[in-house]
């Protein structure tokens, strides 16, 4: 078995493996030792029949037209001019024929081909639990149709999420038949001239065939893996664009600490303080003492004195705190130097940055809840009325053939809309670290829309916000969930539905959204990095030079040099200089850095307003492609 190829037995599929067929290519193969259970099903199924036995789907018509057995003649043919249209076959095998044609009726633009792979495999995988019924025949056709990259055209809206997703899987099968569309290497085409270019015949369906084929979860579930898949990446992706944020600001660690989480202990939460305490791993910006950040300044020609420091866009500043001004402050000056530059004086981060573990760490949960419903529901039958061919001492054929719920969707339907209420939530807290980057207000001294602006023409990031912004509203309006509102069916006989196939496909269109806000912030936590890099290491330059005065320039509130304090402001200088010489390079973490230069082999800082367009273009694509990995 090749690398390429994913065996299907109906019991070990995993969510790695349904998205290696969806996306990565990957043909499936059968199990042959589970599909001598296949056959026993079908062959128990036909003996039954030919029995004469009364069987929902099979001898008896769907839905409300339950109480309609067949006979064993067609009645329209002693109609008035007979049938002219009179189908192969029995009335059984039309039975099938017409509950596929007659329910293709979707509507909308045509589902993702890694979508209607990943249904194809799915549904081929439930089958072949042999509970279904249906021929090994017709069950290996479907691989087939799979591995020969024949993809039928499935429009994107029909399904209620029971009995399962009967419109879109009819749409599948059809193809099967011979009808439908199909798109094949690209091409949109007839559903019988792919069938014939692929080298591939259509079929004619058996014993409750068509009803094993389009009665379940595929699509929904095929959704959310795909959905549940994207937002694994983008929960790791959040949680590295946080940590660059955090090291823009210098922020501060402890309430990332194991400790901390270990009193709260929330799996997702743990996890995510965990994930970024190893993405900020090796940062010299955290945790930096107070009097060492200086505060951006606008450029001045007298800002820099030195070649090496000419080329810099910016000058920076700190505001000197006279004695007067430290009263009641004096253990917090112990400690200090009396300087002020773009760190705020207190404890504790805004809460995007310092709630970021229990925010993501509650999206986390969510998804990891989604994914053991989902895990179940791979390897489960969701078809109906369910086979027990083997089953002990039967005493009607009802105890064999058991009519249930499991194409009933509602459990995937409720974890899916936990995920969708989850994803706004994790966009918002994103776009508001983004928010408090470009406002100099609670920027911790970073220039305002992290541009210099000399000459008031700049904007800067300014818009970058408003974009997220109205993504994150875009994406809430979007987060009703679609599982509380049931629309009954089948003149009332399918009484209660899901919706679960909206929800999810809802989820997979969000994640895209999603991805795009974190791009923003990603692009602009490296505008604000390097503004910050480069503002702490001036100030390390400019100290090592051991020019007292030097530093004394960039420094407000200065007392006049006949002041009675103007000693103990030369002191105070002196220990700042001490202080900032003393220390290493600025640097983030090393994964941060890591991030940062993959951005910037694409982005360039952006000195001046330029036309961003192209840059967010690109940073959108690199979160697409998957391009930021911690």
């Amino acid at each position: 078995m090749t690398a390429k190829t994913i065996w299907l037995d109906g019991n070990s599929l995993t969510r790695e493996q349904l998205v290696a067929v969806a996306r990565g290519g990957a043909a499936v193969e059968l199990d042959p030792a589970q599909l001598e259970h296949v056959r026993r099903a079908a062959d128990f199924l036909a003996e039954k029949v030919s029995c004469g036995e009364p069987i929902y789907g099979v001898t008896t018509g769907f839905g409300s037209n339950a109480d309609k057995l067949l006979g064993a003649h067609r009645l329209r043919d002693e109609l008035p001019g007979g049938h002219p249209h009179r189908p192969e076959g029995t009335l059984l095998e039309e039975l099938q024929h017409n509950l596929i044609t007659t329910h293709a009726v979707c509507v909308g633009k045509p589902l993702a081909e890694e979508v209607v792979r990943a249904m194809l495999a799915i549904r081929i995988n439930t089958l072949m639990r042999g509970h279904s019924g249906i021929r090994v025949e017709t069950l290996q056709a479907l691989a087939a149709l799979l591995n020969a990259g024949v993809v039928p055209v499935v429009p994107e809206k029909g399904s209620v999420g029971a009995s399962g997703d009967l419109a879109p899987l009819s749409h599948l099968a059809i193809v099967l038949l011979g009808g439908g569309e199909a798109f094949h290497l690209g091409e949109r085409l007839p559903g019988a001239l792919a069938l014939a270019r692929a080298g591939l015949a259509p079929i004619r369906l058996s014993f409750k065939e068509g009803l094993a084929l389009n009665n379940g979860t595929a699509q929904m579930l095929a959704t959310a893996v795909l959905a549940l898949d994207a937002l694994e990446y983008l929960l790791d992706t959040a949680d590295l664009a946080a940590a660059m944020t955090l090291d823009a600001f210098a922020g501060r660690s402890g309430a990332l600490r194991p400790e901390v989480h270990a009193l709260r202990p929330h799996p997702g939460q743990a996890e995510t303080a965990e994930h970024v305490r190893g993405l900020l791993a090796g940062s010299t910006l955290l945790d930096i003492p107070y009097h060492l950040v200086p505060r951006f300044k606008p450029w001045s020609a007298e800002a820099w004195s030195e070649p090496e420091d000419q080329a810099l866009s910016f000058d920076i500043g700190w505001d000197w705190v006279p004695a007067n001004q430290r009263h009641g402050r004096e253990a917090f000056y112990a400690r200090f130097l009396p300087f002020k530059g773009g760190k705020k004086h207190q404890p504790q981060d805004a809460y995007c940055l310092r709630c970021m573990p229990q925010v993501h760490g509650a999206v986390r949960d969510a998804w990891a809840q989604a994914c053991r419903v989902i895990d179940i529901e791979l390897n489960a039958v969701t078809d109906n009325p369910l086979i027990f061919p083997d089953a002990e001492n039967p005493r009607f054929i009802e105890d064999q053939v058991i009519s249930a719920g499991h194409f009933h969707g509602m459990p995937l339907a409720l974890v899916m809309s936990y995920v969708k209420a989850a994803i706004p939530v994790l966009a918002s807290i994103s776009e508001r670290r983004l928010a408090k980057l470009v406002d100099p207000a609670t920027n911790d001294g970073l220039p305002a829309f992290l541009t210099g602006n000399e000459d008031g023409t700049d904007s800067g990031f300014m818009i970058v916000q408003y974009t997220a912004a109205a993504l994150v509203n875009d994406l809430a309006t979007r987060a009703h969930p679609a599982s509380v509102y049931s629309v009954p069916t089948s003149a009332n006989a399918e009484d209660h539905v899901s919706m679960g196939t909206n929800e999810a496909r809802h989820v997979l269109e969000m994640t895209e959204d999603l991805g795009h806000v974190l791009a923003l912030e990603l692009y602009t936590a490296a505008q604000a990095l390097d503004f910050r890099q480069e503002m702490l290491n001036a100030a390390r330059r400019l100290a090592a030079r051991g020019d007292w005065q030097a530093l004394a320039g960039k420094i407000a509130n200065a007392p006049r040099v006949d002041h009675p304090r103007y000693a103990q402001f030369v002191d105070e200088v002196q220990a700042l200089m001490a202080a900032l010489a003393a220390v290493g390079d600025f640097h983030p973490g090393e994964a941060v850095q890591r991030a940062h230069a993959n951005l910037r082999e694409q982005i360039a800082f952006m000195h001046r307003d330029r036309a961003m367009d192209g840059d967010v273009r690109a940073v959108c694509e690199l979160v697409r492609r998957r391009a930021f990995r911690g």
